[in-house]
């Protein structure tokens, strides 16, 4: 369940999420997403483990099978308690943001640097990153997915850019994580980025990282601003709920 505001001082509201979805969740929608996951498992597949010696990179595999069956749990998760979410992620929706299209090809190029410079290290026998980093990288990208999770499964609104989804009756959701921070799905995404280097046992890739985590704070930024001059309610939810992404912060 989670609840909604329309505007100052009007009473509390709680509904399903079912009710703010525009139309069931096709099987054939979700065959096209489950296909989509796969190609890119197959393609990070090709990244960390072709080019990174193959057999002989442990690490990339471990990689591998954690990122599969995280993802494969999420997506199992939210057709289960969210499935119209899953169809509104898988395409740039009308009204997105044109800064934040032009933020997101850059975050996806930076994403992948990441992936490379750990596979060059790897290449050059060049790593030097402690075994304790691993267990500690785990905890990180579990921790952040849980969190990921978490946010998508409570909120039907959370597409893959950023714009004000009035045909979708766009509500504040003030429930769960976002109870405590406005923006936590993207604590989620930073702990991910952060814990891949850790993972991956790569030193060098903590550079692009430094310039992912950088990105995503900007882009917190600027999706809060938007939403509190254009989604009712926020304003007074940012009243309630004082910080973006870190508890005492910011």
């Amino acid at each position: 369940m989670i609840s909604d505001k329309y505007s100052k001082g009007e009473e509390d509201r709680v509904i399903d999420a079912s009710e703010v979805h525009l139309a069931p969740q096709s099987s054939k929608s979700f065959s096209l997403i489950a296909f989509s996951v796969v190609v890119a498992i197959i393609v990070l597949t090709g990244l960390l483990l072709v080019l990174g010696r193959w057999l002989g990179w442990t690490v990339g595999w471990m990689y591998l099978g954690i990122v599969t069956a995280t993802w494969g749990i999420h997506l199992a998760c939210l057709q289960r308690w969210n499935p119209e979410l899953l169809k509104n992620r898988k395409k740039i929706n009308e009204g997105t943001k044109t800064w934040d299209k032009v933020w997101f090809s850059v975050f996806t190029f930076c994403v992948i640097v990441i992936y490379m410079v750990a596979i060059f290290e790897t290449l050059y026998g060049v790593s030097h990153v402690p075994g304790v980093a691993w267990s500690l990288g785990l905890f990180i990208f579990l921790t952040g997915w849980v969190l990921v999770n978490q946010s998508m499964v409570i909120n039907p609104f959370f597409e893959k850019t950023v714009r004000i989804q009035t045909d979708r009756g766009h509500q504040v959701i003030d429930k769960g994580p976002y109870a405590y921070v406005r923006h936590p799905g993207y604590v989620g995404f930073l702990s991910w980025v952060v814990a891949t280097p850790l993972l991956l046992s790569s030193t060098w890739s903590l550079i692009p990282v430094l310039i992912a985590v950088i990105g995503l704070v900007i882009r917190t930024a600027l999706e809060d601003r938007v939403l509190q001059s254009e989604l009712p309610g926020y304003e007074e939810y940012s009243d309630r709920v004082r910080f973006r992404l870190i508890p005492g912060i910011w």
